[in-house]
């Protein structure tokens, strides 16, 4: 006899939307997940994990970028480099919080997923794929620069126009931009243990040669180019901040690397406030001596790579060569410690059901060797067709949409779970998770409408995919639902 009351049953015992959309992961699983063994190798130390933050945060914002901004900002571009750096050190502050109660591979989508529901996890990790993945194309277009400008220096020859750009540009496709993202996916196949030894070299080379420039460049400052000194007004120095704060994307990385630290809850704080302190200290130092070397208005002329400017003030091409060698391995560590941030977050998107199991899968060297070749050749592609200029804002707002949610998730545990141990605390809270999300909100309004409707329509595709996959294949679909507040 068929039980009529069955379907009713069924029907009260299911969750509604609203539960759906709003359960959370509690911290205390997302932890035990991170001390099981899910194939990941604890390898890496402060010092490594430093490197991940620094490699991944200097590299094409100051490299290439700053050209891009000073003609918006003129010599202000300093201010607008101060601007963008307060607004990412509000959230390197509640990054450093967070990654010391949820070492979490999953970096800010396992702390909204923690504090503010599935929902708003989705719409954080959907944001992180846009920043992480567009960031090593745009990365990947600036090495192509540099390539091409390290040839002309030292042979005279250039690279065929078609070949450095995508079709928006002119070109056919970008082949270096898609070339340095696959090699890049060859060293993270390799294993996690040489891949960041690999880094640290390449970072190394970073600071040494942008040191370079600075002590050149510093010795050809004149007073009058900084004259005047805000030709744009404020309003052109929140527009370059708005673009500037690309540069600062990265600092977060070392988030990503919690599950394959040694003492995450001790080290990773650390680790993310010493590469800010020292990516904002070469920022500042780099700006000051660029602009203060070379008019502002030559930067419109195409003047624009430090490279060049060096040229310009020692009469030689030598320290420029010099300088163009040490750029194209400094940008090959952004793009390789970006494209390993951008698989954690797939692996722990795909460990709680949200997207394919193949993205969480790990072979004998502790590495998710699907997930890494299918996210390297997604990006190669992309790379090699879009140029720099809207690939560097889409991950700008991207990113500021994210590091706002980790602001709102400091406050939300702070409030929820007063007991949790924290290894370091965001100071001045709740006052300055309030002032991170309202300074991430201000550079977001000045972007251009074309990036708003850019992410709007990349909302729309991310949304799509969590209603019509993720919801219903939530590792969490079958749990009990834990709501926000409770």
């Amino acid at each position: 006899m068929v039980d009529q009351k069955s379907p009713a049953l069924a029907d009260a015992s299911a969750p509604t939307l609203g539960r759906r959309l709003s359960r959370r992961k509690p911290v205390e699983k997302l932890v035990a997940e991170t001390e099981g063994d899910n194939g990941l190798r604890r390898t890496m130390g402060f010092w490594q994990l430093s490197m991940i933050g620094i490699g991944a945060t200097l590299g094409t914002g100051i490299f290439v970028v700053l050209g891009e901004a000073v003609p918006i900002a003129g010599p202000a571009v300093i201010l607008a480099f101060v601007l963008a750096g307060v607004t990412a050190l509000f959230s390197a502050l509640a990054y450093a919080e967070m990654a010391g109660m949820i070492p979490a591979s999953g970096s800010a989508y396992s702390y909204s997923y923690a504090t503010m529901g599935e929902f708003m996890a989705w719409v954080c990790g959907w944001c992180l794929m846009l920043t992480y993945g567009v960031s090593v194309a745009a990365v990947g277009v600036g090495w192509g620069q540099y390539i091409n400008e390290l040839l002309h220096l030292t042979t005279g020859l250039s690279l065929p126009g078609a070949l450095l750009a995508g079709p928006l540009e002119g070109g056919v496709i970008n082949v270096p931009a898609a070339v340095v993202v696959l090699l890049s996916m060859f060293a993270l196949l390799a294993g996690v243990r040489e891949s960041t030894r690999v880094n640290a070299v390449m970072v190394t080379i970073k600071i040494a040669v942008l040191v370079m420039f600075v002590a050149i460049a510093i010795t050809a400052v004149q007073r009058g180019n900084f004259a005047p000194f805000l030709p744009m007004g404020m309003a052109g120095v929140s527009a370059a901040g708005a673009t500037l704060f690309f540069s600062y994307i990265g600092f977060d990385s070392a988030s990503t690397a919690s599950e394959e630290a040694r003492n995450p809850q001790r080290d990773l704080p650390r680790a993310i406030m010493f590469s800010m302190i020292v990516v904002t200290a070469i920022y500042c130092l780099v700006a000051f001596s660029a602009v203060g070397a070379l008019n502002w208005t030559r930067f419109a002329e195409g003047r624009t790579s430090l490279a060049g400017i060096l040229t310009v003030v020692t009469g030689t091409p030598i320290w420029a060569v010099i300088f163009a060698a040490g750029a194209v391995l400094a940008l090959a560590s952004v793009v390789l410690v970006v494209l390993y941030s951008q698989t954690r977050i797939l692996f722990a998107m795909s460990r709680d059901g949200l997207i394919p199991a193949a993205f969480s899968k790990v072979d004998s060297r502790g590495t998710p060797r699907a997930n890494t070749i299918i996210t390297s050749v997604f990006i190669a592609l992309l790379a090699a067709l879009i140029p720099l200029g809207p690939l560097a804002d889409a991950t700008a707002i991207g990113t500021l949409f994210a590091f706002a949610l980790v602001n709102v998730a400091v406050l939300v545990l702070r409030r929820s779970r007063p007991d949790l141990k924290r290894a370091f605390r965001m100071p001045g809270a709740p006052v300055t998770p309030v002032l991170g999300v309202l300074a991430c909100a201000y550079l977001m309004v000045s972007m251009p409408v074309s990036v708003w409707v850019a992410f709007g329509a990349w909302l729309v595709v991310g949304l799509a995919i969590y209603f019509g996959y993720g919801m219903r294949r939530s590792a969490l679909e079958t749990e009990p639902a834990v709501e926000v507040g409770s």
